[in-house]
This record gives structure tokens, sequence and C-alpha cells, in this order.
């Protein structure tokens, strides 16, 4: 059973996917914020080459293939995080002049990982318990190589003269549960007996506490949410970076400035309340941050509009786009969710799969009946048991 899992390569979980959005590493921030409003990609590969065509050139054939990788992504996210540092929000101009190497500088390596279409899934399931979230494919393509080379000063999501993609846990997690039944009986087990519950390694922040900008952006790298809590401990909420994935710059100022209360409301709808924006405002001028002001009015200068040749645009799709907003059961909502994802400590391994994989989440949140906070369950946590399962089976 164990074989007939394992005999795929990883260029099978591939098929139909389209190949990566990227953006070179000597773009800047304001030029990964561009991309990202303008072809409304959520995440952007960053490679290590300065220009497209320097890989992709006819000299290119001759010379070593691996001087350009892909070394990590990018999102909205991480551009609100980086804007939402005091000394930023000073000049929120010069920021966005920033090299986008230090919205990367900010996570742990090993996050992105390359490997080769006919390496096992095996193979991609221990580098993503390793830690890495994405695992970097090159994408069989048909053409030859002189059309590549052609094609390349037309189309620059080719690097090394391939055009590559991204599995992640998502799509890892998906495949095992297609073949859920060959690993029974564990996918009936509860999360608790099966000990994937992380009690200790989570993010949390009480409703009136301040929003907390680092635990936001440790959340993000982590690719769970920081948890609101009551005062007896009870989950009443989340702040999720995946929700920052669907707003905009000006959040950055609101994060700066409320409370994690005040915050989840803001960004909860997709318009703030013009109460909470007003608050935003005099709390900007009386930290004496008036320049900051910029990113929440509505025609802001400070953004170029101006085109980015470093990048290029893909419809691919990532896992952990779930949103956050207020506690709901097991529902499947299509669309973008205004609901914090939980699960109980008795519910079983596929149930808690299924409903990440609906909301398409990489993380469900796990409470008691009377709604104490637990802990979280995670895919990486998921895949773990899984492997476990099939190592018993080899």
């Amino acid at each position: 059973m164990a074989a007939s899992i394992l005999s795929h390569e990883v260029s099978d979980l591939c098929l139909g996917k389209p190949a990566l959005s990227s953006l070179s590493v000597s773009a800047t921030v304001g030029e990964a914020l561009s991309a990202l409003k303008r072809f409304g990609d959520l995440f952007l590969s960053v490679w290590s080459c300065d220009q497209h065509h320097s890989c992709n050139s006819p000299r290119s054939i001759k010379v070593d293939f691996a001087e350009c990788k892909c070394i990590g992504k990018v999102c909205l996210a991480d551009v609100i995080c980086f804007l939402s540092k005091e000394e930023n929000l000073k000049n929120p101009g010069k920021a966005l002049q920033e090299p986008v190497s230090l919205l990367l500088n900010s996570k742990v390596s090993g996050l992105v990982r390359h490997l080769e279409p006919h390496a096992s899934l095996l193979e991609a399931i221990d580098l993503i318990l390793e830690g890495a979230q994405n695992l970097v494919i090159p994408l069989h393509n048909p053409f030859t190589r002189k059309k590549l080379i052609s094609k390349s000063t037309a189309n620059s999501t080719l690097h090394n003269n391939r055009e590559y993609c991204w599995l992640t846990q998502e799509d890892i997690v998906r495949y095992l549960l297609n073949s859920i039944g060959l690993f029974s009986p564990t996918p009936n087990h509860t999360i608790e007996s099966l000990n994937i519950i992380d009690t200790e390694s989570f993010f949390t922040v009480h409703y009136d506490d301040p929003a907390a900008l680092p635990l936001i952006s440790q959340s993000l790298v982590k690719q769970t949410s920081v948890a609101i809590l009551d005062a007896d401990g009870k989950l009443i909420g989340e702040i999720s970076p995946f929700t920052l994935n669907f707003g905009d710059e000006t959040v950055a100022a609101a994060i700066a400035t409320l409370s994690a209360g005040e915050l989840m409301a803001y960004i909860e709808c997709g318009d703030p309340p013009e109460d909470l924006i007003m608050l935003v405002k005099e709390r900007l001028e009386e930290r004496n941050l008036g320049p900051a002001l910029d990113l929440i009015e509505e025609e802001s200068g400070i953004l170029s509009s101006s085109s980015d040749s470093s990048y290029s645009s893909s419809s691919d799709e990532e896992f952990g786009m779930g949103r956050s907003g207020r506690i709901a059961g097991n529902s499947a909502r299509v669309g973008r969710s205004t609901e914090t994802i939980v699960c109980y400590p008795w519910s079983s391994l596929v149930a808690v799969m299924i409903q990440a994989l609906s909301h398409r989440l990489s993380y469900t949140w796990v409470i008691e009946e009377d709604g104490t906070l637990v802990g979280v369950v995670t895919f990486a946590g998921m895949i773990k048991v899984l492997r476990e399962r099939l190592r018993s089976m080899v």
C-alpha cells in the first residue's frame, strides 16, 4: 500500500500548475507591492538573479544554472508588516525604496527549497518536515531550448531557460487525503490521541492588548495566526496574516496604533469602520507619525505606478489562503471567509484535514467545548503523523 503512494514523483503533483510569478532580488519593496497589487497574486517568488535575461541568454546555456535560485517568497502581509515598523511609518516613501531582500531577512532559512521533478514524494515530505513551506519544481516544458531562448525576452517566468512551479504543504496534504484509506486506522484517531496538537509554540494576545506586530510577523513565518483571547483564555477571534493579504498597505498604520480587538474589527470587513479610521489618524498624529497619514489617504502618491520589469505574473494559488474573524465550526465556505476555524481535541485527523483544506488554511485552532484555547493543529503536524504511518507500512 505504501508503495502505491511513494511510487509517484513530485512531477505528478505539478500537473496543471502555472509557472511561478517571480521577482528579482534587486527589486524594491515598492516594486513588490506594485506587482502584488497589479497582478493580484498572493505570493511572488524571489530569485537570486538580478535580471531575468541574465539567466536566460544564449550564453547562460554554457554556465552553471545553479547561479539563479528561488531564495524566498513575499506577500502583501510581508509588506504591511514591514511598513508597520515605527521607523518606516516615519518615512513610508523611503521604506518602499528599500530592497525586497529585507522582507526575506526577517524569515528563517529553508522555507523555500528546490527539488528536481523526478524526486520521490517521500523526499518532498521529508523536506516539508525539515521546515520547508514551498518546494520549487521545474516544469516539464514542451518547447525546445531554441524556442525557450527566444521566448525568454517576452516571458520572464523563465529562469535558467526553464519554468518552475511550487508545491506547498497544502498540495501534499490534499494528495495524501486522496489516498487516506491506505493509512487506516490512523485517520480516524483523534488529534489528541495522535499527539499533534501544538500546545506551546503558538501566538496569543488579549483583546485590549496592542496588536503586537512581532507576533503577526512570526505567525506569518509559521503560517498560522495570532489568537485573540478574552480574560478567561477563551478564543474570540484572530489576527490573520492571510487576511492581510486581501487588504492593502493602509493596514500598516492600523497595526501600529490599534489594539488587537480594534485591529480585528478593522481588517475583518472589506472597508474598515470610519470611526476606526479616524482613531488611527488621531493616534498617528499623537505619536508624531504624520507622514504615515499618506498611507491611509485614498489617493496616496507614495506607491509608484511605474511598470517594473523585474517581476512576472501567473495565477498560481497557494495554501493557507483562509481568512479570519468570528469563530465557527466545520462549515465550508467559498471565497473570503470571516470565520476563525476551530476543531476539538476529540476531532478525528481526517475531519481536521478536510476542514483545513476546505477553508484553504494551513492550520486549525483547537478549543475545548467552552471555547478555551487548547492549541493549534498545522499541516506540518498532519503530514508528520502520516509520514510515521508510511514508515510503519514499509
